[in-house]
């Protein structure tokens, strides 16, 4: 491992957020947005070297009963440059997953950000960590929708507004988590209602500022009028690993007929139900073949939005 002097990405680190992490939410300063990981040119060529299985362009479109729907779409030959400039100009976002892969700079960097967390707050160890870069349009927004693992979002370039809610109904049901970890349940198919506003905690993400919140807690975001770079992390710990089991094995007795299955969040009948869930997941007896994504649209900095409609086509990422 290389070595960390902490302090390099973590920029107003206090003590007492040491108590917060995991629990509260947190807001911090960083330095990402000073890297040259994240400079045009390095983000074109992460863009051109992305594996096809590895990112997600998508705009959105209105369906016949009004509603915007989102599309998947592709690169096709464009160079870096031109997909970046048809983000500024059009209707779309771009989610690169696991850039490590493209180029191990940004490896490094996310092992360095969880280096630096577990250095600060005491008996923090994480795991199975991931990372995505995002790049979207002014004013493009992600809807109402929860995550499954402990979650940061660190803004690098423009700014955004986040809307974050606790995991707790009406915002969310236990019932969701479930099927949302048993896949039944698309993380934005998940009912929005304004008046869940009253009680979110609002905030505004400039670069150099970051989000960490608890788990599964529904969140929404929306660009200001600008393009928008920003990084995803995602991570897990004992105490999710263990949420993550019980909840499972909950959505499979509640399939099965219980109404409504206790949370446990340790013991012996949290350690029966990870091995519940274990068994499950092994023997494949959920297992069962990804819908395909269809592709109707071609990133195109001449098109309206930044697109042009192509011949729609199955891909199985």
């Amino acid at each position: 491992m290389r070595d960390i002097t902490t302090g390099n990405i973590i920029a107003d680190w206090k003590p007492e957020y040491a108590g917060k992490f995991g629990k509260e939410t947190l807001k911090l300063r960083h330095t990402l947005h000073k890297s040259e990981l994240f400079s045009d040119e390095r983000l074109a060529s992460l863009i051109e070297k992305a594996d096809r299985t590895l990112y997600h362009v998508n705009t959105r479109a209105s369906g016949p009963d009004g509603k915007k729907r989102r599309r998947e779409g592709e690169f096709g030959d464009l160079s870096g440059m031109d997909v970046l400039k048809a983000v500024q100009k059009g209707d779309i976002w771009v989610n690169l997953r696991a850039p490590q892969l493209a180029d191990p700079a940004y490896g490094d960097m996310l092992q360095d950000m969880y280096a630096e967390f577990e250095a600060r707050v005491p008996g923090l160890q994480t795991f199975k960590h991931k990372t995505t870069i995002l790049i979207s349009s002014p004013n493009v927004y992600v809807p109402y929708h929860a995550d499954v693992p402990g979650q940061m979002l660190w803004q690098v370039r423009g700014r955004k507004r986040v809307w974050l809610y606790p995991a707790t109904e009406p915002f969310i049901t236990r019932n969701a988590i479930e099927k949302l970890i048993l896949g039944e349940l698309h993380e934005v198919d998940m009912p929005y209602d304004e008046s869940l506003d009253e009680k979110a905690f609002v905030t505004d993400l400039n670069p150099g500022e970051m989000l960490h919140w608890p788990l599964n807690w529904p969140h929404r975001v929306e660009n200001h009028d600008c393009l928008n770079v920003s990084v995803t992390t995602e991570h897990y710990t004992s105490e999710i690993r263990t949420s993550y089991a019980v909840n499972y094995a909950n959505g499979l007795l509640r399939k099965a007929g219980i109404a409504n299955p206790k949370k446990q969040t340790g013991g012996l009948v949290a350690a029966a139900k990870t091995a519940l869930a274990g068994a499950v997941k092994f023997s494949g007896l959920r297992s069962k073949a990804e819908k395909p994504y269809v592709i109707d649209f071609a990133v195109d900095p001449n098109g309206k939005n930044g697109v042009r409609n192509i011949e729609p086509y199955e891909l199985r990422l």
